[in-house]
């Protein structure tokens, strides 16, 4: 055997040997953690299918329920909205809960709607925004079967310059003044929207015609 050959098999053979101990020492952690990737892959996918699965369930219940509200048939509507509120997913219990108010409002139950709305309010698991939603559809049912002090007691609040609701919650608390004859405070708040470039145009354009209206009957003062 020549002295190249001798030194090839030495280093071979000392390129095995330390690749062995490398296996040895760490082999045994490297398989474990290639399971736990394909593991955690595997309950990754197993879990988004899951989801989308239950996400898309309450979806199709949601429809369905929405289609018997626009065919009239608001009992059915409530009850199906009332089992989804119970064993729906995601944001779908939510949006049946508002939804199941809205529709006993069109049934003409109006205070089961606006007590529905309130304890949505009043729900303090629920995002700020969606709770403000909740007092100012209240209000706006209120504006025509509560009083002006019922309006204020949910949308005031809501009237500061900051708050993204403020035109509506002004328009139905100056809706509310002007129907229990408090013409000054109603028109004040008419000129806050009309003035506001903020507001919809549609918004502005009603609380002009308002606000032309409370001055036109002398009653502005």
């Amino acid at each position: 055997m020549s002295d190249d050959s001798f030194i090839r098999e030495v280093n071979e053979e000392m390129r095995r040997a330390q690749a062995q101990a490398l296996w040895d020492r760490f082999g045994p952690a490297l398989l474990a953690a290639a399971i736990l990737i394909v593991v955690a892959t595997a309950g990754m996918v197993g879990y988004r299918y899951w989801d989308e699965t239950r996400a898309n369930r309450s979806g199709d219940a949601f429809s369905q329920a929405l289609k018997l509200a626009n065919d009239g048939k608001n009992d059915e509507a409530i009850a199906a909205l009332d089992q989804l509120e119970k064993d729906g997913y995601g944001a779908y219990p939510l949006l049946a809960r508002m939804r199941a108010a809205t529709v006993k409002a069109d049934k003409g139950d109006v205070d089961a709607a606006v007590k529905d709305f309130d304890e949505v309010a009043a729900d303090s698991a629920i995002p700020a925004g969606i709770r403000d939603m909740a007092r100012l559809r209240a209000a706006l049912l209120l504006v025509d079967h509560g009083s002006f002090a019922d309006v204020s007691s949910r949308v005031e609040a809501l009237t500061a310059d900051t708050n993204p609701l403020r035109h509506s919650a002004r328009e139905a608390l100056g809706l509310a003044a002007w129907k229990e004859g408090k013409s000054a405070d109603a028109l004040k708040l008419f000129d806050q929207i009309a003035s506001d470039e903020g507001a919809p145009r549609n918004s502005r354009q009603r609380a002009q015609l308002m606000s032309e209206l409370i001055r036109g009957s002398g009653n502005a003062s």
